[in-house]
């Protein structure tokens, strides 16, 4: 027991009770190849304090492990090239991540160096793929206080919006963790993206292949899917000791009447839900919230910690998260914080990879609080 723990502290509602050491050789660097050869830590058991360990398989054993009439929901959501570097009129260079779109052709962005971006301050990007004098300018209207970004309105014809041109300017961000990787684009992409506008992928997603997804199908394991654009609020760290007043940032999403359906009609014929991806139980849970899944688009900012009362998903299949994450938190929620971290253990004293390009886990209903 912690000295928070003798202390009397609830450590399920504060951040240093989602805290874990992990090695730096544990982070991965590039994806498994193929995709579903990652590795896939399997909890199948009550959170009973006696439960037993974590099984250790392949993902691509997940349609051996899942049963006919399960519905897996997928994020569809296609990460953009979000990250830009240009120079302002002073020729000192900036780098630029764009957020989200807030009006036609006019982005939040987080920008370095922030101090320096001041109102009215006009940005260049240079085109990467055009000819020389191919450029790209945007101009500082506003401050964001709750990100600390700026937003950025882009000099484009009204008929062109950004996304159309970012791939001439921009690339695809990976994250901070990821500093020595040799993956392509498309690596960082689910075999089943879509709809533009995240700026992270929905990483539980990276590790289906075309062939697994349709040898699921054939045993009867259905798919349905929705869009919830990755942005700020899905890496934003949590920064307050009281877990519970931390303020998720806004995402957009879209559940659609159809998997809604699909959805009532798997429930109603005794087959399980099962989210891919922490984004995927937000858009779900978030559309569920007046009590009932009813069709949703729009913004959703729901933090789900340890107590949450769920409404829909059952099962989860995730990666492994940073400590003291919101992505620990919501996971924790599901089977429980120390169980958690002690499943964690076991997957760095087993070799497992972390992170955004790491291995999977699954966990089964039966496993859930």
């Amino acid at each position: 027991m912690s000295n928070l723990e003798n202390q009397g502290v609830d450590l399920d509602r504060t951040l240093s009770g989602y805290d874990y050491e992990l090695p730096p050789e544990r982070i991965a660097q590039n994806p498994a190849v193929p995709r579903d050869s990652s590795r896939l830590l399997v909890i199948d058991s009550p959170n009973t304090g006696k439960e037993k360990p974590a099984l250790d398989h392949i993902f691509r054993d997940l349609s051996e492990i899942l049963k006919p009439g399960d519905l897996l929901v997928m994020n569809n959501t296609k990460v953009i090239p979000a990250r830009l570097y240009g120079r302002k009129s002073t020729g000192a260079e900036v780098e630029v991540l764009l957020l989200e779109e807030r009006q036609h052709n006019c982005w939040l962005a987080l920008v370095k160096p922030g101090k320096h971006f001041k109102l009215g301050t006009q940005i260049i990007f240079d085109g990467q793929k055009l000819a020389a004098g191919n450029e790209l300018t945007a101009t500082v209207v506003d401050r964001d206080e709750a990100t600390g970004g700026r937003l950025l309105k882009f000099d484009l014809p009204e008929n062109i919006s950004l996304v159309q041109v970012l791939e001439k300017f921009g690339e695809i961000p990976l994250p901070p963790y990821i500093t020595a990787s040799t993956a392509a684009d498309e690596q960082y992409q689910t075999v089943y993206a879509q709809e533009q506008g995240a700026i992270a992928a929905p990483t539980a997603g990276l590790h289906f292949t075309p062939e697994l997804l349709e040898k699921l199908c054939d045993r009867g394991i259905n798919q349905a899917f929705l869009t919830l654009h990755v942005g700020v609020g899905t890496f934003r760290p949590v920064e307050v000791e009281d877990v519970t007043t931390h303020q998720m940032h806004e995402e957009w999403i879209e559940v659609s009447a159809t998997t809604v359906e699909q959805i009532r009609a798997t429930k109603a014929a005794g087959g399980r839900i099962i989210a891919v991806g922490t984004t995927v139980v937000r858009a779900l849970e978030g559309a569920a919230q007046s009590g009932d899944l009813q069709p949703y688009v729009g913004k959703v900012n729901l933090f789900i910690y340890p107590g949450y009362q769920w409404q829909v998903v059952e099962g989860l299949i995730t990666n492994f998260h940073l400590p003291r994450s919101s992505l620990l938190m919501l996971v924790s929620a599901l089977i429980g914080r120390e169980r958690l971290l002690k499943i964690y253990q076991q997957a760095i004293a087993s070799q497992y990879r972390f992170y955004s390009f790491g291995d999977a886990m699954l966990i089964l209903p039966e496993a859930k609080i």
